[in-house]
């Protein structure tokens, strides 16, 4: 006999597939500013997490920066190292984010792109 859920419970998946839906609507550029921002932090310093991101992308709306994380993570570009920190995001009231690393995956990546970059500097 299957349990029939609580309108609390209702609620609360209807709100997760609202988010999900706008999720997937944003366009691909939103995902590759979060790819890039990751891909450039990734290269710069050893570890870092959402936190290092807020300032230098533009509102993504709400689940978005998780997200593209998370389809990062999977797809084996950056590896959890373990460790959380507290959000700086007000709304979030300090509750604990994971702390990031590129992969050699996520390196390689990197490498090839600013490659790339350099390589069509010179031949403008």
């Amino acid at each position: 006999m299957t349990r029939r859920l609580t309108v609390a419970e209702r609620l609360a998946s209807t709100e997760k597939d609202a988010l999900l839906d706008n999720i997937a609507r944003h366009s691909e550029w939103d995902q590759f500013l979060v790819e890039q921002a990751v891909l450039h932090f990734g290269s710069v310093v050893t570890e870092f997490s959402c936190n290092d991101f807020r300032d230098v992308l533009p509102d993504l709306g709400p689940g978005l920066l998780g997200a593209a994380i998370n389809s990062l993570r999977t797809a084996g570009v950056i590896a959890h190292t373990d460790r959380m920190v507290p959000s700086t995001q007000a709304n979030t009231h300090a509750h604990r984010i994971a702390v990031w690393t590129l992969t050699d995956k996520g390196r390689a990546i990197a490498a090839r792109r600013r490659a790339a970059r350099s390589h069509g500097s010179e031949a403008a």
